[in-house]
């Protein structure tokens, strides 16, 4: 039983979040339930950005990288766009990211800034990753972990934003903040 506020869920509360419905993880495989995270696989593919300057009030243009079996190699200073091959929902606790240790020894950083989700947030988590010196990454390689945390009893979930739902990798999508004023 949960108690107090703030309180981040064990592995075994995670567990028994998904068997209850509470949390979704698809797929979902025991194997990679840790004592207080559930570990998160790279998709095979990437996003990077083609437009020399990123204009937040317009669309921005991308390429499609698919990640060989054998590996793809990051460059410092570029920033690609990558997403989970889970997909992942909760509309009762607070789902947070975070690189894994491992991961984050070898110099590569999987969100710039949006590791924080939102209660109800049902999609795909799009990484951004960058890294220190160049780095080989596989498709399918357990990269990051997702966390949940409890709420307080009064919230409003996240239905509708320009994330939710989402299928695939996700460039940025902030110039339809500006469409709304």
């Amino acid at each position: 039983m949960l108690r107090g506020r703030g309180l981040i869920l064990s592995g075994i509360e995670i567990a028994n979040s998904i068997e209850k419905g509470d949390i979704e993880i698809d797929p979902f495989e025991k194997s990679m339930l840790n004592p207080n995270s559930y570990n998160l696989r790279l998709y095979n593919k990437l996003l990077v950005y083609t437009d020399e300057i990123l204009d937040m009030k317009t669309p921005l243009n991308t390429n499609e990288i698919k990640i060989p079996e054998n590996g793809y190699v990051l460059r410092p200073g570029k920033l690609y766009l990558g997403r989970t091959f889970e997909y992942t929902k909760t509309n009762k606790y607070v789902p947070m990211l975070e690189g894994r240790s491992s991961v984050g020894r070898l110099g590569i950083y999987i969100h710039v800034t949006a590791g924080f989700g939102d209660v109800g947030f049902s999609g795909y988590w799009t990484l951004e990753m960058q890294c220190i010196q160049p780095v080989r990454i596989y498709p399918m390689v357990e990269i990051c972990q997702i966390y949940y945390h409890t709420i307080s009893d009064n919230y409003n979930t996240y239905e509708n934003g320009k994330y939710q739902n989402n299928k695939g990798i996700q460039p940025s999508l902030f110039y339809k903040d500006f469409e709304k004023k």
